[in-house]
């Protein structure tokens, strides 16, 4: 019995039971308990921990059948197959060790149940083993734990590692021998194991050629053991794979024969084709295959097979990572819908996986998940996602690999001990990406998005609950639901008019709801954006719509036909568009249902007669234009009213609207395909080309009547897209993109007109500016919008504006957020900055071409600037089918270059520039379609554990990047360590400060990979993308900012020529009016034409006879005339007319000029005046006409650049205050350059304290005033248009070269006959002096401030002072130096100078107090009154009595002209000399200037007039 117990246990299953059955319960002894097996013992008691499971397993698997592999259920045992793989596995190992082994052959014979596997590598060592007493191939093959491999300091790539491999099988067999041949020592070796390595026989030892090597085993499974008797089907069909799989993995140089035929693999691709060529047979088409080999070359192959040819193409020859890296074999291909992989690792076939097949498929499944999620960003896909879709096989070389179990199915090596790498190159996963599976994984997606909709699918029933704001109709979901219509408003608003309308047809087959804006545009959204969306999920119910469905008629929803009304503009369009959209993305064929899809239209216009109160309505602006146009152009008998939107209409109306319902409703029809074509060309990412051409075509074939007729019937789905939708896309993209003259989009545009038709220099609040635009501009957006686009235009942080046109008072936002941390538009305020008008000159206004709204003049197409304001302050924006990036450029760069074009010199290449950068902007790489800049930060290490940043690249705003420290200091989802320990802040408004502590450790980590870029401290902008609409409002690409600047050149020197052709004929009809009035007062004085106590139709007559000219009054256009007549036109139409002038077409009203001339002009002194005037004005039309376009534009620029000194100048002090505050905080930063001095253009520029028109204080100081119109008193509304003009042409300084330019101060400053430059003494004493010239010919828009005249108790005494002359230098007036007495006067006589000055001040402006002046305190000082027969009676001017100093400044001209120096009328004389002439100034005293700040010698301006 007990040597019954000492046999080999027959199988697991006996589980160490004792022959005979199990003992009695209780009699086991401590011996029996409590065992100790040897290790083969061990081995036949617990095979399972050894080769696995010695039962029976059914599986579905991969088998080796009549020549190709055929994936079908089997049942076999994993024991006998590993057993079996263990030697072939031996045989794959010598390739290892022996590369010159070209053969392995393997015999199965299922009848004499023998296996043997032969190869021709070297052979074992026929040697006794010195240690162990016996033949090598005895203790690798027949003793236990015997191993070669067992040195881990030599990295091996074979597959034995443990010592049991083939002494398993020794072990599980009944016989086994192991044969083979050592040409090294000449001996041939057999040996025979029986009884499952029980016995073996002794070795038999002969000789052999030297070149003879092989082994060969040969061996019969215990199929006892396997509770088999024979070899069955299934598992030869397992084993005939494993050595198909054993040709595959050694590759074409070793040749392996199964039963005496050579398998027809010859390469890993080979070996992956038979998978791929039986899988493609269920499959309508072939699978694909993409091959990576890393090996000498990289080859991709790509290519749904059909045979075993291949086809490949090489690469630059590249290795994947260190030398004789030959270890990889990769390709991939489709699976459906589950993970298949197919790997080896040294030949093991590893049918589990492991760390390997993870290494590959990461790479693969990381890039194909992030091209899905960017395609169809609704996927949301996940690794496991695109892997269940993927078919992996895996070749690999392995150092020393680790398993999971000596069954050897899972690779457990980490991926940093393989040896090698494998990382696969972009073109390889490029292929992957395009071999189908990114389609696959978006259909899947689409699939289960399409189930996930359904669940929200209507159903047709008759009541719906839970849908706020639905006015459902009574019979919706009945039986008479095809007859019920579904009506879809814009809003709140307009369904209060449908719900108006409706109560005249009726609840039962009308129901209304409202839609919240514009619908989704549902063709690109992705899946949660519309699951999430209330308002399509709101739709659904309510038409009862079921995702998916075919619709061949209405009668299986709620409602037979859906109305949409909204209102008659461009955003109304979009709206009917988005809805049609929703509709064909999902049920198409509910389009081409008739009358399914209505719009409901309301007229845009109503014209009502003013006398029979007829009222016509329109529908379009051609036909409204049509019907003009039918008038004459004439609609001054109608009153025209403009519906924007549907709130517009009242109740009345809207019941009027539905009582002639058939007149209002059109019905879409789907005539072809043509019109699906049309709608995803409107709606969809695909077609943006096609959508550009679109638009261009659109452009070119603009005509007055290609647009929708609303008085057809039926329209077509492509009619409404080509002639209404587009109207909204192009509208769309002007809103979006600027315009390259001006740099202007149309809101920014309607602002900047609004601001200078306001002469918006006084503060006010933003909000209260919104409605001033919103009704002077006609705009018709939200005002939330509007508050946004002022307050982007008044920014000035870095990274915002380079120029700001807005002045920002308040709280206008910071770089902290970008400027979204702005107050609200009720809390600030803004005005025009100074600068605005330097860069849009006001002479340029009468030149643009203002459009048209609603009988409105509005902003013009495009401002004309000095420079092109795109260039300054950059643009970006995103419209219909472009977008466009402008970057910010340096404004002095743009002046150069604009000064080398005038000069016909080449222009140098501007690189982006922000104000306040102090950062570096590099330029990176050049391309065909731009350049690129790199953006960098400024970081700097202070000691060995801290950095200090202290800028951000541009617009990377502050709060962003503390966000990002603080992710660095907690760690984030890529990096779970935190890299730095803590920073600290001392940022403020304008300035970046950030104090970053880390470890020694990680600062050198930072440093190896860069500062900048550990930091995210640099960012990329590029000129790849500058859309632009040209000056003829066409969208255009343009290459650099060179480019754009050469166009506005052209554009912008023209217009100096039209402005100066404007400049004349405006002074040749002045020059034609004085000699009019000249006439007239002659004719007056003489007695030749009698004006008291005569009818105004008989003088007008007469005037008319003597040959006087008419001038018209300048009115308003007939679109004004209709949409806003005011009182004041209405009672120029009812003015007296002559009934003989009417027949010549001349108006009394054209002789105003003459007819409203004051009494007090009726002078001979006035006509002295007037002659004066006249003359001047003939020597500025000859200087006007000897000036060119090039020295006008040349002064411009010159006066630009001062104010971009200023600017500066403005941002040194500011940089150089905050070094002051934060001295010792903060590493020293650069100043601004100095600012550039021209030096052929030098300026003299004065500065001080001013008020402006509206009484407000300008600090600016040193700011040179724009040519803008002054504040004087008015001598009669027919003299502004000469004043203004005079005005505008001081500016130009015409008496001077463009080489030789002086500009005036705002103090009025003497010139020296001959042109000469004016003596620095002049300007400080015009500065010091409390004096100053009363001009006559300033035009007072505002009519804010009245000058002021000296004056004694008598008021008829008005007093004269002398200018001082003669001082020089700067400084104090000398105690000693007293002012002379003023000449008592009242006459004065015509204003000449012979040169004009840039711009005059207010006397409060520019006089100090007394004790300059030498004026007594006892003088009062009142402003002057307007008189009833002479606006200007105030305005004295008279002849003082020469300087006594005698300096040559005394016969300097004056712009207060000659004055006679009695009291008596003088008689009619030659014009006077104008060497001759002196300046009249007037005194003002302490009280009058009290609230004034006088200039104090420490100015910015007394510092530049060193």
């Amino acid at each position: 019995m007990a040597a019954e117990k000492k046999l080999p246990l027959q199988s697991s299953a006996t589980h160490n039971s004792a022959i005979g059955g199990p003992p009695a319960p209780g009699k086991k002894t401590i011996e029996e308990i409590y065992q100790k097996k040897t290790q083969l013992e061990h081995i036949l008691l617990r095979p399972d921990t050894y080769i696995g499971s010695v039962e029976k397993h059914a599986q579905t698997l991969w088998v080796y059948e009549n020549g190709e592999m055929v994936h079908r259920p089997v049942t076999y045992v994993p024991g006998l197959y590993k057993i079996f793989d263990e030697i072939l596995v031996n045989a794959a190992d010598n390739k290892q060790r022996d590369p010159s082994m070209d053969a392995v052959k393997v015999e199965i014979d299922v009848d004499a149940n023998r296996i043997s596997i032969y190869n021709n590598g070297d052979g074992v060592p026929v040697e006794i083993h010195q240690e162990e007493g016996v033949y090598v191939p005895e203790l690798i093959f027949g003793h236990l734990l015997t191993s070669s491999n067992y040195d881990d300091n030599i990295k091996k790539t074979t597959g034995g590692r443990n010592g049991y491999g083939a002494k398993l099988t020794n072990i599980f067999s009944t016989e086994f021998i192991i044969e083979t041949a050592d040409g090294k020592r000449q001996k041939r070796y057999k040996q025979v194991f029986t009884d499952n390595m029980g016995k073996k026989s002794d070795p038999s030892i002969t000789k052999c050629k030297a070149g003879e090597n092989w082994t060969k085993v040969t061996f019969r499974p215990d199929l006892a053991k396997f509770n088999m008797t024979y070899l069955e089907e299934d598992v030869v069909a397992l084993m005939k794979k494993r050595v198909v799989d054993l040709a595959g993995t050694l590759g074409k140089s070793v040749k392996v024969e199964l039963n005496g035929q050579r398998l027809p693999v010859k390469t890993f691709a080979d070996y992956v084709n038979l998978y791929l060529q039986s899988a493609s047979k269920s499959r309508p088409e072939p699978l694909p295959r993409l091959v990576l080999r890393a090996s000498e070359f990289l080859i991709f192959l790509l290519e749904p097979f059909v045979d075993l040819k291949i086809n490949s193409w090489l690469i630059h020859p590249t290795r994947i990572a260190e030398k004789g890296n030959d270890r990889w074999e990769i390709c991939v291909s489709l699976s459906e819908g589950q993970f298949q992989q197919v790997s080896f690792v040294n030949g093991i076939a590893t049918i589990k996986g492991g760390t390997h097949v993870e290494y590959v498929t990461n790479q693969i499944t990381n890039h194909i998940m992030t091209i899905v999620n960017k395609k169809n960003k609704n996927a949301n896909l996940k690794a496991h996602n695109v892997r269940s879709h993927l078919w992996v096989f895996v070749n690999a070389l392995i150092d020393n690999p680790a398993f999971d179990s000596q069954t050897k199915e899972t690779l457990t090596t980490r991926q940093g001990s393989f040896g090698s790498k494998c990382e696969l190159s972009q073109e390889f996963l490029k292929k992957v990406a395009k071999s189908g599976v990114v389609n696959t994984l978006l259909t899947w997606a689409d699939f289960k998005q399409s189930k996930e909709l359904k669940k929200t699918d209507g159903a047709k029933r008759q009541r719906i609950t839970g849908i706020p704001k639905l006015e459902d109709a009574n019979d919706a979901g009945g039986k008479n639901s095809d007859k019920c219509t579904l009506v879809l408003t814009e809003g709140d608003s307009a369904k209060a008019l449908a719900m108006a309308g409706i109560s005249v047809v009726g609840r039962n087959y009308y129901g209304v709801f409202p839609l919240r804006g514009k619908l989704l545009n549902v063709r690109e959204a992705n899946h949660k954006q519309i699951l999430d969306n209330a308002e399509i999920q709101n739709i659904k119910q309510i038409l009862g719509l079921q995702h998916g469905k075919e619709y061949d008629s209405a009668k299986g929803l709620r409602y037979g036909h859906l109305m949409i009304m909204t209102d008659q503009d461009h955003d109304g369009s979009h709206i009917k568009g988005l809805l049609i959209n929703f509709i064909h993305t999902f049920w198409p064929s509910l389009l081409k249902v008739p009358s399914f899809m209505v719009e409901f239209i309301t007229p845009l216009l109503k014209a009502t007669n003013n006398k029979n109160k007829t009222v016509l309505s329109f529908y379009s602006m051609p036909e409204y234009e049509a019907w003009k146009e039918s008038l004459g152009g004439n609609a001054n008998g109608w009153s025209i009213k403009y519906y924007k939107g549907l709130g517009t209409s009242k109740s009345e109306e809207g019941k009027e609207y539905f009582k002639a319902i058939d007149k209002h409703k059109k019905d879409f029809v789907w005539v072809d395909e043509q019109d699906g074509d049309a709608i995803e060309l409107a709606f969809s990412k695909k077609k943006i080309e096609a959508r550009k051409n679109w638009l261009r075509q659109f452009e070119a074939r603009c005509m007055p009547d290609n647009y929708l007729d609303q008085r057809e019937k039926l329209i077509k789905y492509s009619d409404f897209i080509n002639k209404e939708l587009i109207l909204f896309s192009r509208a769309d993209l002007q809103r979006s993109i600027p315009s390259m003259v001006d740099g202007l989009k149309p809101g920014q545009r309607k602002i900047l007109f609004c601001s200078f038709k306001r002469n918006f220099v006084k503060q006010a609040k933003v909000a209260q500016f919104i409605g001033y635009v919103s009704e002077k501009s006609a705009y018709h957006h939200g005002e939330q919008s509007l508050a946004t686009t002022i307050i982007g235009m008044a920014q000035d942080f870095v990274g915002s504006n380079n120029i700001n046109l807005l002045q920002p008072e308040g709280q206008f936002g910071t770089r902290h957020q970008g400027g979204k941390d702005h107050a609200s538009a009720r809390y600030i305020f803004t005005c025009l900055s100074p600068i605005t008008r330097f860069l849009f000159p006001k002479d340029d206004d009468i030149l643009l071409d203002y459009l048209n709204e609603d009988g409105q003049s509005i902003e013009p197409t495009w401002y004309m600037p000095i420079i092109p304001t795109v260039l300054a302050n950059g643009s970006e924006g995103i419209g219909t089918g472009w977008s466009s990036y402008i970057p910010n450029y340096n404004p002095k760069d743009i002046v150069a270059n604009v000064r080398r074009l005038l000069n016909n010199e080449p222009m140098q290449p501007m690189d982006p520039w922000y104000r306040g950068f102090k950062g570096r902007i590099e330029k990176s790489a050049t391309k065909e379609a731009g350049v690129t800049y790199t953006i960098t930060g400024a970081i700097e290490e202070v000691n060995d554990t801290t950095l200090r940043i202290t800028e951000l690249p541009v617009r990377r705003w502050t709060q962003d990047y503390k966000e990002f420290l603080e992710s660095m200091m907690t760690g984030n989802d890529k990096s779970k360590e935190p890299f730095i320990k803590d920073y600290r802040e001392y940022n403020d408004d304008k300035t970046v400060h950030f104090e970053v502590t880390l470890t020694e450790e990680n600062l050198s980590i930072a440093r190896q990979e860069g500062l900048e870029k550990k930091f995210k401290l640099t960012t990329s902008i590029g000129t790849t993308n500058m859309h632009l609409f040209d000056p003829n409002g066409v969208i255009k690409k343009y290459d650099n900012s060179e480019q754009i600047l050469e166009e506005f050149f052209h554009l912008r020197y023209e217009f100096y020529e039209k402005r100066k052709k404007a400049l004349l004929d405006n002074l040749e009809l002045q020059l034609l009016k004085l000699d009019n009035k000249v006439r007239f007062i002659l004719g007056v004085v003489r007695g030749e034409i009698i004006v008291n106590n005569r009818k105004r139709a008989d003088l007008f007559l007469e005037l008319q006879q003597k040959g006087f000219t008419p001038m018209p009054k300048k009115t308003k256009g007939i679109d004004a005339a209709a949409a806003e007549a005011t009182e004041e036109e209405e009672e120029d139409e009812q003015e007296e007319e002559s009934p003989e002038a009417g027949k010549r077409g001349v108006k009394a009203s054209d002789y105003e000029y003459l007819m409203s001339m004051p009494i007090g002009t009726l002078t001979l002194e006035k006509v002295q005046e007037l002659c004066a005037e006249k003359d001047k004005l003939e020597g500025e039309v000859d200087d006007l006409r000897r000036t060119s376009p090039r020295s006008l534009w040349l002064k411009e620029l010159d006066a630009l650049e001062e104010e971009l000194d200023k600017l500066e100048r403005k941002d040194a002090e500011s940089e150089e205050m905050w070094m002051k505050n934060n001295a010792g905080a903060v590493p020293s930063r650069q100043a601004p350059k100095k600012p550039r001095k021209n030096a052929s253009n030098k300026s003299v520029i004065g500065s001080e304290k001013t008020v402006t028109e509206t009484g407000q204080k300008r600090t600016n100081v040193g700011s040179k005033r724009a040519p803008v119109k002054k504040n004087t008193v008015i001598e009669s509304d027919e003299d502004d248009d000469i004043d203004d003009l005079k005005d505008r042409l001081a500016a130009y300084n015409l008496d001077s070269s463009p080489d030789q330019t002086v500009t005036e101060t705002d103090s009025v400053a003497v010139e020296q006959q001959g042109g000469q430059k004016k003596q620095a003494s002049r300007t400080a004493a015009a500065r010091k002096a409390t004096l100053t010239v009363l001009s006559d010919n300033e035009d007072d828009e505002a009519q804010n401030y009245m000058p002021t005249i000296e004056e004694e108790d008598n008021d008829k005494d008005f007093n004269l002072v002398e200018e001082p002359k003669g001082r020089k230098g700067r400084g104090r007036k000398p105690a000693n130096e007293k002012a002379k007495p003023a000449t008592t006067t009242r006459k004065r006589g015509p204003a000449q100078s012979s040169k004009p000055v840039l711009s005059q001040k207010l006397i409060t402006e520019v006089l100090k107090p007394a004790e300059n002046g030498g004026n007594s305190p006892e003088k009062k000082v009142r402003k002057m009154r307007n008189s009833p027969f002479n606006k200007r009676s105030g305005s004295v001017l008279g002849r003082p009595p020469s300087s006594p100093s005698g300096s040559g400044d005394s016969s300097g001209p004056s712009p207060g002209g000659p004055a006679e120096t009695t009291n008596e009328v003088a008689a009619a004389r030659t014009r006077p000399k104008r060497e001759n002439r002196t300046k009249a100034v007037y005194v003002l005293t302490d009280s009058e200037i009290e609230e004034e700040e006088p200039p104090t010698d420490d100015s910015d301006f007394d510092d530049e007039e060193d």
